[in-house]
């Protein structure tokens, strides 16, 4: 009996040894310029990753909820939005609308031709290029996305309730400062793939 205590003793220190050494290690910062660290450290910078993603993850529960009143998927919820916001008096083009999507044009290309077969868009040649195609919702379209505009609005009241007009205009603005920026990392990312790492380029 007391053998087996003593052991059982020696097995919890050894194992109290082990514990106290995982608390040692300090993981190096994740950014180096000062203005995203606060006295040198960066658990504010962390938050705010961990934040946006959350953020990220709540819009994308949202589009897809939206999509699925309208009997769309997500993506194409955003498509049928982004053309009835910005087609104007003759339509948008399919490179216009990939570019404020920040999506390809061949993705563009190939949802709108899904959304036009459902007869919810028009595609129409551009009169001005021919090689180009112009997109406007069509009547069947804009039924749909008018009787869920309630909700819609309901929904972002409620998800930007938190901004005033101010903090709104500054986060907009870094919004699209950090869709400019974030381009470079994108990039960075794709150049890094199959590549040695100590060719790439030093960044902080």
């Amino acid at each position: 009996m007391l053998i087996s205590r003593l052991r059982r003793g020696r097995a919890g220190a050894g194992r109290e040894k082990r514990h106290a050494g995982a608390g040692l290690y300090a993981m190096p910062t994740t950014v180096s310029r000062a203005a995203l660290l606060e006295n040198g450290s960066d658990r504010r910078f962390r938050s705010f990753v961990s934040d946006l993603f959350t953020i990220n993850a709540r819009m994308e529960q949202v589009r897809e909820h939206l999509g699925r009143r309208m009997g769309l998927s997500g993506p194409q919820y955003s498509l049928m939005v982004a053309v009835a916001h910005l087609q104007g008096d003759f339509g948008i083009g399919v490179g216009a609308l990939a570019q404020a999507l920040h999506v390809s044009s061949a993705f563009v290309a190939s949802e709108t031709g899904k959304l036009a077969r459902r007869g919810l868009l028009f595609k129409r040649t551009n009169p001005v290029d021919q090689r180009g195609v112009l997109l406007t919702v069509a009547p069947a379209g804009r039924l749909m996305i008018d009787r869920v505009s309630v909700e819609i609005r309901a929904i972002n009241d409620l998800f930007f309730g938190a901004l005033d007009r101010e903090a709104f205009h500054t986060l907009s603005s870094a919004a699209a400062a950090l869709v400019e920026s974030s381009v470079k990392a994108a990039r960075y990312v794709a150049a890094a793939k199959g590549t040695d790492r100590s060719a790439l380029p030093r960044t902080g």
